[in-house]
This record gives C-alpha cells, sequence and structure tokens, in this order.
C-alpha cells in the first residue's frame, strides 16, 4: 500500500531515540533505500549533531531522556530558521494518547504516529516529506 522508495533523492535524516534496537532498524530501513542517516540516543546528542549535519527530515521519539521531543523540535526549527531552512518532522511514540498526538502537531511535527512502526508507512511519509519540501 505504501510501497515507495526515498532512494530517487539521496535524504540526509536525523533519527533521535533512546532506544538502540529501533535507531538500528531505521538506520537499516533507510540506507538501503540510498539514504544518509544519523541517529543520536537524546535531544543533547541530536542538538549537536545537528551543528554539523543538516539533515533534509527528523524522525524524533516524543518521550526521550532529559529533554522530550517536543523541546527538541522547537530547539531544532529555531536553529533552522536562523540558517533559513525549515526541517520537516515526524515524532514517533509508545503513547497512544490523544494529547500526546495533538502536542506534537501543535509544537510542528508534520506527523505523529505510534509504536511500533510500520516501517513502510514511515518510508512513505519520509518520501512525501521530501517531495513537498522540493517544492518549498
Amino acid at each position: 500500500m505504501f510501497n515507495q522508495s526515498i532512494s530517487s533523492r539521496a535524504l540526509r535524516l536525523l533519527v533521535v531515540d533512546d532506544d538502540p534496537d529501533t535507531r538500528t532498524l531505521l538506520t537499516f530501513l533507510f540506507e538501503l533505500d540510498g539514504a544518509e542517516i544519523i541517529t543520536a540516543a537524546s535531544a543533547e546528542e541530536a542538538l549537536k549533531i545537528m551543528s554539523f549535519f543538516k539533515p533534509d527530515i527528523l524522525i524524533s521519539d516524543i518521550y526521550l531522556p532529559h529533554e522530550d521531543g517536543y523541546s527538541l523540535l522547537l530547539k531544532v526549527k529555531n536553529l533552522e530558521a536562523k540558517r533559513g531552512r525549515k526541517i520537516p518532522a515526524i515524532a514517533v511514540t509508545a503513547s497512544d494518547l490523544d494529547e500526546d498526538h495533538k502536542r506534537a502537531l501543535l509544537v510542528g511535527y508534520d506527523v505523529c504516529r505510534c509504536k511500533p512502526i510500520d516501517l513502510d508507512e514511515l518510508s512513505f511519509l519520509v518520501s512525501r516529506l521530501a517531495r513537498l519540501e522540493q517544492y518549498a
């Protein structure tokens, strides 16, 4: 249903998740499609990475240690605005509470999905956001 590859464009992705298995899985998935991917286990680590890596898309867990994904996205959006860029972002969370999903969208995530993540759908969403960003 969502079978659409992102390989038509070499994307740069930043994945932020405190679960090492999730980081490994998403790295494997997107590298197969030709994306350049860097992962971080925390918001602090992600912000350090943003100083030298300019991702096309951010994929972040909401519940991270020490600083949540809401705060991370606000900082990333501020940093990207200073660079004259806008970064599409996908929130992922184990929470199925409507409040968490609504808050994610309110702070600026383009999409919010529950874990476990449907990998075909996630690949489709990344592809769709990348295409929209090309025309922005």
